[in-house]
């Protein structure tokens, strides 16, 4: 677990960072580096780890089937529901205007709907995952004149009581993440649960491969852009000067994804929930992942700090959002980054190798191991099951 825990804690920190730290350079007018490298990338990281956190939890590559199963699912319910009553309870302590979205909301909508698939093989999995990577932007651009717009960007008890519709409408296709979207990273990081993490082979196809993957996205939307004609249909299809749409590609559509061309689908700029942003930020973190299993068991010393914070992202990431809350870093961003940073580390550090799991994470890992408990498990049955490969 330690290179899995590396990689989460790198995507707490590129969370952090991007949250915390500048978008953009006031002189040059230039993403700065942070935004460079977390910008959607740390998000898709953490739905990935995510999925391989459920497929260890559930037996990894000898899946748990029967009764045992069943407890998993009623476990992972359970963990789903608590997450997301955590995410609400932040939504009302965060401000209207939030320096942040809050994931953890959607992390709730994410292992629901994940529940039906736990006791899928790898190649099943990833076939899933594809359907959702092409359906779910489809359904996204499609429907999101017909929705219902939300009214907060992070959802409160008081949204969920008030406006079902449209909070139901943003956490499944309008809001940051939403979740037939990211359900392509968390089936995928399933599906690479289920594989020997252990084998070094293994670990060099993740690394090879994703590294692959995000290099074609990025050409793929490039040559659809530029070579295949696709830069002028969107400037035909919208009231956007040459200007206008260079900021749009470069930065995301101000608002959201826009409807007037089905062109959109084409780009791969962080955060805009298409096909090849999606393939893009999958690639990213497939060779992150692959990278930190390789390196974990030469440099476990040195990877000491990301993994301890990596073990609890629930409890650093809540408190992270607690923090912005009172909006104290908008003056000095990287001071306040540093701070955060330093405090996490220390935390992290001194918490694991006193009391073990992080607060929330003992909390939300009691409940659901007594919510386990109420389905008689008898001895695991594990094994490979052909039917669903």
């Amino acid at each position: 677990m330690a290179g899995v825990d590396a990689a989460r804690g790198l995507a707490l920190i590129g969370l952090m960072a991007v949250h915390i730290l500048p978008t953009e350079d006031e002189t040059t007018g230039e993403p700065t580096w942070s935004y460079i490298l977390f910008s959607g990338d740390s998000a898709a990281l953490f739905a990935l780890l995510a999925g391989v956190g459920l497929a260890l939890s559930s037996g990894g590559r000898h899946r748990h089937r029967g009764r045992e199963l069943a407890a998993d699912r009623v476990a992972m319910a359970v963990r789903a529901l608590l997450i997301a009553v955590v995410g609400l309870w932040i939504g009302t302590v965060m401000p209207e205007d939030a320096p942040a979205d809050n994931i953890l909301i959607y992390y709730g909508v994410f292992f629901l709907l994940a529940i039906p698939f736990l006791h899928l093989g790898p190649k099943a999995l990833f076939v899933c995952a594809a359907v959702f990577w092409i359906v779910g932007p489809m359904l996204m651009q499609g429907l999101r004149d017909v929705l219902p717009a939300y009214t907060s960007d992070n959802p409160t008890f008081a949204d969920v009581a008030q406006e079902p519709e449209a909070t139901a409408s943003q956490l499944l296709l309008t809001g940051s993440y939403p979740a037939l979207c990211y359900l392509t990273y968390l089936l995928v990081g399933m599906g690479v649960g289920r594989l020997g993490l252990r084998e070094k082979a293994i670990q060099i196809r993740l690394l090879v491969v994703g590294v692959g993957v995000a290099i074609l996205a990025q050409t793929t939307s490039y040559l659809l852009l530029h070579a295949l004609g696709g830069y002028a249909r969107l400037l035909e299809s919208s009231s956007r000067n040459e200007e206008d749409l260079e900021e749009a590609l470069l930065w995301g559509p101000e608002d959201e994804l826009p409807t007037d061309t089905a062109w959109w689908l084409v780009v791969d700029t962080p955060h805009t929930n298409t096909p090849l942003a999606i393939a893009a930020s999958l690639g990213v973190g497939l060779a992150v992942l692959g990278f930190f299993l390789l390196v974990a068991p030469r440099a476990r010393t040195l990877l000491v700090l990301l993994s301890a914070m990596g073990a609890m992202t629930l409890t650093l990431y809540t408190a992270h959002l607690v923090g912005l809350s009172f909006e104290a870093h908008y003056d000095r961003p990287y001071l306040w980054f540093t701070l955060n940073l330093g405090v996490n580390v220390l935390f992290a550090v001194l918490w694991q190798r006193t009391l073990g799991q992080g607060p929330l994470e003992r909390a939300v890992g009691w409940a659901s191991t007594r919510a386990r408990r109420l389905v008689p498990t008898g001895p695991a049955v594990t094994g490979h099951d052909r039917s669903t490969g």
